[in-house]
């Protein structure tokens, strides 16, 4: 009988990458919260609908990419492809809009794209979303730049870019769309791929997000839309610009950069990694203040972003970050089976203390038992056999110089109050992080 196998493109996530991922969450949410923004949790199974209506029926995750299925009773449910669509959908349905001006959300948690899997790309992958909704003004979309910018650098994160964009609004886009579609129409199709030679009728603009060579080549000299938008845009997208180069938030004017979804407006963004190769992109977003009336609500304007956790993961193991969860305290290590039950009584003393560690209670020689202590990478090993159980004592052993001293079991939370102590006082003085990377 054959055992069971993960489905395609869908993947288990042991320690130390579970590690990794909880150590992004829990910046997210200091770095987030900082900036007063409050996690929401969605569900991971929507209407198929909201996204029709959210991202755009002519996008490629709406019409290649969703994991769709008919319920018991025939309604099209599908597993959520991002999380915008469903923030906006819970702002409204909770009321939210009515009660808070602005309202700033974030979440974290699996999507689902049914695309070929590739380095940084999973069928289901993981998104840290941030959404702020109720605020129009430039200032917004700048402030939530900088957040961004202190989420990754508290990460730990290096050579990033931050490219950015304006698409204009509702009043000015017609007229910038009527000079790309003028110019498109000159280009001969064939030399386009299948994708953008429907996007010519269907959604010009998003011809100029096509990653394929050809047509990168035929659309090099595309009009830009920075050029064509009009005088209010153009003066949002200059604060913006202003408020990031007076904090030192260095960017790259990308006038190709529309991002791969219908709803957004004036400011687009992207960071890049230079760590990870050709999909470079470890987060993006922008402001879609339209897309609160497609879902049927009133007008109110947003911005926001997701940052991919898979090619997050890659651009730190990358960069050769380190320990991304706190070192294991103690490792205990029993040599007798009759001193099994007194072991794990003095490992509940260390761990009610907040000392972290396991017990060994597997039968072993000592030497081994220091192999698995090292490879733990425990701070300490405690032996305790029999010669230790009779005299009501354990050794402690430091696993980084191999010094060791015999305790009596009766001093073991003395011990471990000190220990602790002494892991605070170190965190505070940035030497032995507790919950962070080394």
């Amino acid at each position: 009988m054959n055992t069971p196998r993960t489905v395609k493109g869908f993947y288990d996530i042991f320690h130390p990458q579970s590690a990794l991922y909880t150590f992004m969450e829990n910046t997210a949410r200091r770095v987030f919260g900082a900036y007063g923004f409050e996690e929401l949790r969605l569900p991971v199974l929507e209407f198929t609908e909201l996204f029709r209506r959210g991202i755009g029926g002519d996008t490629d995750i709406v019409q290649k990419e969703m994991y769709t299925f008919a319920d018991r009773k025939g309604r099209s449910l599908t597993l959520r492809p991002e999380a915008t669509a469903g923030v906006v959908r819970a702002y409204l349905e909770s009321g939210r809009h009515g009660r808070d001006a602005v309202c700033r959300l974030f979440v974290c948690g699996p999507m689902f794209r049914y695309e070929r899997p590739q380095a940084g790309r999973t069928r289901q992958f993981h998104q840290l979303n941030c959404e702020c909704l109720g605020a129009a003004n430039a200032q917004a979309d700048a402030e939530i730049l900088l957040m961004l910018d202190a989420f990754l650098r508290e990460l730990g994160l290096t050579g990033l870019r931050t490219e950015l964009n304006t698409l204009g609004c509702r009043a000015c886009r017609p007229g910038y769309m009527e000079k790309l579609s003028a110019f498109l129409r000159a280009l001969n199709p064939e030399t386009l791929c299948p994708d953008c030679r429907r996007r010519l009728e269907s959604n010009p603009l998003r011809i100029l997000d096509c990653k394929v060579p050809a047509c990168r080549e035929q659309t090099a000299q595309v009009p830009a839309v920075r050029d064509h938008v009009c005088a209010e845009c153009a003066a949002h997208f200059e604060t913006v610009l202003g408020i990031l180069g007076r904090e030192k938030v260095s960017v790259v004017l990308n006038p190709r950069l529309v991002r791969g979804l219908d709803y957004y407006m004036r400011t687009t963004f992207e960071i890049v990694s230079e760590a990870i190769g050709a999909q470079g992109s470890v987060a993006g977003g922008g402001r879609y203040d339209g897309l609160t009336t497609l879902l049927g609500g009133p007008a109110v304007p947003g911005i926001g972003f997701a940052c991919g956790m898979e090619r997050l993961a890659l651009a730190l193991d990358g960069q050769g970050k380190g320990r991304f969860a706190p070192r294991p305290d103690f490792y205990f290590a029993v040599l007798d089976r009759e001193c099994a039950d007194k072991a794990l009584h003095a490992a509940q003393i260390l761990r009610a203390a907040a000392l972290s560690g396991t017990v060994d209670f597997r039968d072993g020689k000592l030497g081994a038992k220091l192999r698995r202590a090292a490879q733990a990478d425990a701070e300490y090993c405690l032996i305790f056999g029999a010669a230790e159980f009779a005299e009501d004592k354990v050794i402690v052993k430091n696993m980084d110089d191999g010094a060791q001293v015999s305790l009596p079991l009766s001093t073991l939370g003395d011990w471990a109050e000190i220990r602790f102590e002494n892991k605070k006082e170190a965190s505070r003085k940035g030497r032995l992080p507790l919950f962070q990377a080394t």
